[in-house]
């Protein structure tokens, strides 16, 4: 019966007088524990950080580096036509026209190939984003009409790399 008693008062799963609360040393030691780790963790953060950061920016470098790779190596084949043009032993006037044409056409296509398209704007309203005017002249044409290309200009996708050099309508007063 005594054995009864002491099953009685003190049931499965009951605290026992050292369960109830760690020493203030444990509690330490489980803290720091878990600080090294939190700090652990931080540094192995930190370092990844740190090599993705370089990661990209040797990725840009290379970016801008090589960005024209691909333009360069299209245009392999238009310095290839020119040098063969000047190789020849007796060209003909008409041989090196032929030939120069061939060798627009295929500077043409790569540029086609890249975006890269002229600005000819004869006959078309002014417009100072595509178009520097070098003079205003008079003309039968309405005012800011381009009268006269001098040089084209070229557009990559969206953007002016060089305006047209225009000659512009003054347009009668």
């Amino acid at each position: 019966m005594q054995d009864e008693l002491n099953t009685e008062s003190s049931p499965a799963g009951a605290q026992t007088g050292k369960d109830i609360m760690p020493s203030p040393e444990e509690l330490l030691k489980a803290a720091e524990l878990q600080a090294a780790e939190h700090h652990d963790a931080w540094l192995r953060a930190k370092a990844e950080t740190e090599n993705m950061r370089r990661r990209a920016a040797d990725d840009v470098d290379k970016a801008r580096k090589f960005a024209v790779e691909n333009f360069a190596a299209e245009l392999l084949t238009v310095k290839d036509s020119l040098e063969a043009a000047l190789k020849a032993e007796s060209p003909s006037v008409e041989n090196m026209k032929d030939g120069v044409e061939l060798t627009l056409k295929q500077l043409v296509a790569v540029f086609g190939k890249f975006n890269l398209h002229d600005i000819d704007p004869m006959g078309e309203k002014f417009d100072p984003h595509l178009h520097q005017a070098i003079q205003v002249v008079e003309s039968e044409q309405p005012a800011n009409t381009v009268v006269t290309v001098l040089q084209k200009g070229y557009r990559l996708h969206e953007r002016t790399l060089r305006p047209a050099l225009v000659m512009v309508a003054k347009g009668s007063d």
